[in-house]
């Protein structure tokens, strides 16, 4: 649509800055929408909108349902996009700060660039089943985890909450965005049921408890 195109547009024009402030903007009105569904409709992201009999429930507002979950899908696409934006940036910083240092240590007397900040994480990935839905996305043993959906360091408070998404999200795609030797990283897991327990595959350990 064209009001997708221009935010678009705009997004690509921002600073490092101003896209985390945008991604935690999303990130607030998913966690809302989610409230949402959940204590409000309580039916979430996946309840059926029909009865035993098939036909539509009349204890809920089905449009209001419908509107809430299509937008969450929407902010979700902006979200991926968001943070694809800011994985490019970074790298880019990264660089251009590994550019500046070559050129000084050749005599050029220019004060190498300050590299971007990574943003901070609330967990770690401390085991990764074989053949997992974890595995098989990409997960690795001491990933630190930033965002697990809607989920960062902001308003994390206890793995209850990715255990809810997870489970909200069987067979659906979670964008978990991860911080590797120093790089930031988005991986595509889909939680669904496999040979092993759980549906992920991989534990995660919040850092409070590490530290």
């Amino acid at each position: 649509t064209i009001g997708m195109e221009a935010n678009l547009e705009e997004w690509k024009g921002m600073s490092t800055h101003q896209l985390m402030d945008t991604k935690d903007s999303i990130e607030e009105e998913i966690k809302s929408l989610h409230d949402e569904l959940e204590n409000h409709s309580q039916v979430g992201i996946s309840g059926p909108l029909v009865d035993n009999a098939g036909f539509p429930r009349s204890d809920i507002d089905i449009y209001a349902v419908r509107t809430a979950r299509n937008k969450i899908i929407r902010l979700q696409n902006d979200h991926k996009y968001i943070m694809k934006l800011i994985e490019e940036k970074i790298h880019l910083l990264h660089a251009e700060a590994r550019e500046k240092q070559n050129t000084a240590a050749n005599g050029d007397n220019q004060k190498p660039a300050r590299a971007e900040k990574l943003p901070e994480g609330f967990a770690r990935i401390n085991q990764v089943s074989s053949g997992s839905p974890a595995q098989m996305a990409g997960l690795s043993v001491d990933d630190l985890v930033v965002e697990f959906g809607s989920v960062n360091k902001q308003n994390f408070t206890a793995l209850q909450e990715v255990a809810s998404i997870v489970q909200h999200s069987k067979n659906s795609p979670v964008d978990v965005v991860i911080i590797r030797n120093d790089k930031i990283k988005t991986i595509t897991l889909v939680p669904k049921i496999w040979s092993g327990p759980g549906l992920l595959g991989c534990n995660i350990v919040p850092l409070s408890s590490i530290r």
